[in-house]
């Protein structure tokens, strides 16, 4: 969510916003002990609590479309838990579909290919990630391609949802768990075990354990890390610090992306700029880094063959 957006939606709602939320600069987080995620999820609640209306998400919709066509991007697949928003939006079914009308309509009018991962939430009862998954199925026709698990990483065992991720799985949806941000290799390894995810959101804890990184690599295993939001969030202290490197070296395909720009400030043309910057990518091997992204990412064939041209063109130029 663009800055300028959510100040607009909270007075138009009457919303009052934390301090953190109003200022010039993204807030400050560090979200490695109890309070620091508190903070970081009351933030994260405040903004989203200013979107009530079936337009407000199509606005939202759009101008993430916008920056990723600004950024560059040609695909972009975003998570949600409709949940979130059911309560103000009429019901689970209307807030899923009006989300799925929001990113149809925003692809459309960007040319931006978009699809959708439904989200469960690990603080939540794994009989509720399982009617999220059932519903997940049901609308693949409507642009919806994976099923994820998000929050906190260190609550809720990835286990506790094995029966949510296998209705995804038979329904033919990518399975895209969060794991190896906050918590170390192990979540990582029980997204693998527990979950048969085809794609890790973070990942990058895996780092820390050779072993498993040979497990992601050997496997293709799509880790989608956030650079930025590693280090606002305090798992590194500095860009430096987030092992880009090693994961890019080991052979672990990466899809880099922003997380939550609203939170941390930058989008996903920065997170290239940092690999370039503190990792010291080349252009062919950051070339080689959107390649990845297009690979483990839920296009179809021809939109594959087509970014894939578009990277080849922009390295060749």
């Amino acid at each position: 969510m663009r800055p300028s957006t959510l100040l607009d939606l909270a007075e138009k709602h009457g919303v009052h916003l934390p301090d953190a939320l109003t200022g010039a600069e993204p807030p400050k987080l560090r979200a490695t002990d109890e309070r620091g995620w508190f903070r970081f999820q009351r933030l994260y609640d405040a903004a989203r609590s200013c979107l009530r209306t079936p337009e407000d998400i199509q606005r939202l919709v759009r101008e993430a479309a916008e920056e990723d066509v600004r950024d560059g991007s040609g695909w972009l697949e975003i998570q949600v838990d409709p949940t979130s928003y059911a309560p103000l939006l009429g019901g689970l079914i209307p807030a899923l579909e009006i989300i799925l009308d929001a990113v149809d309509s925003a692809s459309r009018e960007t040319g931006l290919g978009m699809r959708v991962l439904v989200a469960a939430n690990r603080m939540k009862h794994p009989l509720d990630a399982r009617t999220l998954a059932r519903l997940a199925v049901r609308y693949a026709d409507r642009g919806i391609v994976g099923f994820g698990l998000s929050n906190d990483e260190r609550r809720g065992m990835a286990r506790d949802f094995d029966r949510a991720f296998a209705i995804a799985r038979e329904g033919g949806l990518l399975a895209a768990p969060h794991g190896g941000e906050l918590a170390g290799p192990a979540s990582v390894r029980d997204c693998l075990d527990d979950l048969d995810a085809s794609r890790i959101g973070h990942g990058v804890r895996a780092a820390e354990n050779p072993r498993l990184l040979k497990r992601l690599a050997d496997r293709q295993i799509t880790c989608e890390v956030c650079p930025s939001s590693n280090v606002a969030l305090g798992v590194y202290e500095k860009p430096e610090d987030v092992p880009l490197r090693t994961l890019f070296e080991a052979g672990v395909p990466m899809a880099l992306g922003a997380d939550d720009p609203l939170l941390f400030g930058s989008r996903l043309a920065a997170q290239y700029e940092l690999a370039r910057e503190h990792h010291g990518f080349t252009d062919a091997e950051l070339a080689e880094l959107a390649r990845q992204s297009v690979r483990g990412s839920a296009a179809p064939v021809d939109v594959r063959e087509r970014l894939l041209g578009g990277i080849d063109a922009w390295l060749a130029g």
